[in-house]
């Protein structure tokens, strides 16, 4: 029998364009908060949740180690060392945002080329409440999906629509593919962090 007690563990890293809503889908996944004035990430930043999960008749438990990159592009060389040794990406875009499909094309480029070969990624379309101001073309963001063989939905981090089911999506993807997940020692992680923000430090 599974212990709850001891969740399976994944290192989860957040990447995409400044404004795209990172930050916020993060937020409201953890707190089930949504801010209008978001203060934009610097560097990074570390969360973590527990989430419970049937799979495959039993109840297992996921514990995400999020990192939520900044999309700033002075902060573009730092990015790597957050998707080092990560299991899941979360790649998002702005749905109003023509730009912003490329930023994340560049970004799932970017982890073809140097991720870790067996990360899961997903292809995310953020404020699906704005469907009105649509300006990516849902067959684009798709083929993107499709080129990258990664996932792909679409969600509204101001309302919560799919945000759950993103996560429950994503757990249940991570228990098939990597059943063991990679626990990380993430204060070791924080240090070797602080140490290379320095030495990039001018």
């Amino acid at each position: 029998m599974f212990n709850l007690a001891k969740p399976t563990t994944y290192k989860l890293v957040l990447l995409g364009d400044t404004s795209v809503g990172k930050s916020s889908i993060a937020s409201q996944y953890i707190q089930g908060t949504f801010s209008e004035f978001q203060e934009p990430t610097i560097g990074a930043a570390f969360m973590c949740k527990d989430t419970n999960i049937n799979f495959n008749g039993e109840d297992r438990k996921c514990r995400f180690e999020i990192w939520d990159t900044a999309g700033q592009e002075r902060y573009k060389s730092l990015t790597p060392m957050y998707y080092r040794g990560a299991q899941i990406a979360i790649v998002v875009y702005d749905i109003t945002c023509q730009s912003s499909l490329q930023g994340a094309d560049f970004w799932l480029s970017e982890l073809r080329k140097k991720g870790p070969d067996d990360l899961l990624k997903i292809l995310v379309g953020n404020k699906c409440d704005l469907e009105k101001e649509r300006k990516v073309e849902l067959s684009k963001s798709q083929q993107i999906a499709n080129n990258h063989g990664c996932l792909h939905c679409g969600v509204s981090a101001k309302n919560s629509e799919q945000i759950s089911k993103l996560f429950e999506k994503i757990a249940l993807h991570a228990l098939q593919k990597l059943p063991e997940g990679k626990p990380i020692d993430s204060e070791k992680f924080l240090v070797q962090k602080r140490k290379q923000e320095k030495s990039n430090c001018c």
